[in-house]
């Protein structure tokens, strides 16, 4: 581990390593100041379970639009519009990594200083919606930071940065949900909001330390020679070989006709200079970039391969209404469970994604796709008669306890949708075609994640439907039957995904 370490050390530097871990660490920290959300808005701002999830549903909704503001890698609006037109100090990435981690962390702040602003709903929602539009800014730009730092002569570092990425982040989760259940029971909610502020103070003070030369655009450069980008110094070179071999063979020609050819030379010459002062204008850079990233996608999604897998992954979210606020309210109000505990249980949710991750490498990768994902929301339904179980109060019938029906769900559940997600991924990979294949993936993503904003809408109309609020969960019952049976409504679908198509991301 402490040679690997090193290496890692030596090949990208070690701030570079330290921002990476320290930004995928805050984005699984985030339960910890994000189950004080939750209580924020149930016990203190009174909302019902619809409006809690309606409030949650658009505070994410930045993480469902990322391609407006950047993709995950080099192909990124955020590389190819802001950061190549507007380099600040010769740096394209951490300058606006350092934007993204201010409108991460301002937000916090206010809110942990103004008790106006953070008991009004409208406000808290567009502080919330703020912080996380920084948080996926951030989450962009890093990953374009290590994708440029793998693609140039170090790609066999790639695996390695990938794994301190996501053991970072789960690293994150798990103390975020320990620690935050235990700051609910002992601290004030603006005490934990501020708290939670000084994780992004460090990351923006971690982006001084960081050599942007070093860490990409030395990787750039050298590239840069091997393979000349086809902008106008590049471009005029390149015409100028043709022009000046068509020069030597004809160097026996008469003086009359060498006049017109440096006549028609000054003439071409001219014309071109104009144009590489259009390419060079602002206007065009913006113009050409908006016009080549719509083109290159709208061209790969009219592409039936693409087409199909992606709107069945958005189905699958849109189809299955989220109630995971609705559990939350009658967890915390019928069966009183405490803020520690339901911390523990996010614990142990992030245990059994890991595991599922273990589980799916080892022994489901060889499946077929259809099947993989056909297993997934048949044991995603399965694992809803659990909380069928405790809604009904079945399990105390037979003597279990409410924790333990909680604990075990969370666990089975978390690590059911990580069959779901792999797949995604996998499939996602495989689908890129070869020059956009950041831009795409990214949407892709993005895709995802509007999926489960709108499940997430979804779910709450259907709470607000079906009359469930704090204290009246009559209606619950019915609501997670509900859910259980539109688990199956994807189902009928999978001939959307290839048939080919399996769980090995070659």
């Amino acid at each position: 581990m402490i040679k690997w370490t090193k290496q890692l050390n030596a090949a990208f530097g070690a701030s570079f390593i330290w921002l990476i871990c320290l930004i995928y660490f805050t984005q699984g920290f985030r339960s910890f100041v994000w189950t004080a959300i939750s209580y924020q808005l149930k016990d203190n701002l009174k909302l019902s379970p619809s409006a809690s999830q309606f409030v949650f549903s658009v505070a994410f909704f930045p993480w469902s639009i990322k391609p407006l503001y950047g993709y995950g890698t080099l192909d990124s609006l955020l590389h190819r519009i802001l950061s190549d037109c507007f380099p600040i100090k010769g740096k394209k990435r951490i300058p606006y990594l350092v934007l993204a981690t201010v409108l991460s962390l301002v937000p916090w702040l206010i809110l942990g200083l103004s008790s106006t602003l953070r008991g009004s709903t409208w406000h808290l929602t567009i502080f919330l919606t703020m912080q996380n539009l920084g948080s996926a800014m951030a989450d962009v730009v890093i990953d374009a930071m290590i994708a440029e730092a793998v693609r140039y002569d170090r790609a066999s570092f790639a695996g390695d940065l990938q794994s301190i990425s996501w053991s970072s982040m789960a690293l994150g989760g798990i103390c975020g949900s320990l620690l935050g259940g235990y700051a609910l029971s002992n601290l004030q909610i603006d005490v934990i909001f501020l708290l939670f502020s000084v994780l992004p103070c460090i990351q923006l003070l971690s982006c001084y330390f960081v050599d942007e030369n070093t860490a990409n655009i030395k990787f750039l450069s050298e590239d840069s020679i091997r393979h000349p980008l086809t902008n106008g110094s590049a471009l005029d070179e390149d015409e100028d070989i043709p022009f000046n071999k068509k020069k030597k063979s004809h160097s026996t020609t008469t003086r009359r006709k060498k006049v017109k050819t440096k006549g028609k030379t000054r003439a071409i010459n001219t014309r071109k200079s104009a144009g590489f002062e259009k390419r060079d204008s602002l206007s065009f850079k913006w113009f050409h970039s908006l016009k080549n990233a719509i083109y290159d996608l709208c061209r790969a999604f009219r592409q039936p391969m693409i087409l199909r897998p992606m709107s069945w992954f958005l189905l699958a979210h849109v189809a299955v209404p989220n109630l995971s606020t609705v559990i939350f309210y009658y967890q915390t109000e019928v069966l009183k469970l405490e803020a520690s505990f339901l911390g523990t249980a996010r614990v142990v949710g992030w245990l059994g994604l890991m595991l599922g991750t273990l589980v799916y490498n080892r022994h489901l990768k060889y499946m077929t796709l259809r099947k993989i994902l056909m297993c997934a929301h048949i044991g995603l339904a399965f694992s809803n008669l659990l909380e069928i179980v405790i809604v009904s109060r079945k399990n105390i019938a037979f003597g279990v306890s409410d924790r333990i029906v909680v604990l075990f769900g969370s666990a089975l559940a978390d690590g059911i949708n990580q069959f779901k997600f792999m797949p995604f991924l996998i499939l996602s990979g495989q689908l890129c075609p070869p020059g956009i294949e950041g831009t795409l993936f990214a949407l892709f993503m993005s895709i995802n994640n509007l999926g489960a904003t709108l499940g997430s809408f979804v779910g709450a109309g259907l709470a607000s439907i079906l009359n469930i609020d704090s204290g009246s969960f009559d209606n619950l019952l019915l609501g997670i039957i509900i859910h259980t049976l539109c688990n199956f409504i994807p189902v009928a679908f999978l001939f959307l995904i290839p048939k080919e198509a399996t769980g090995l991301s070659a």
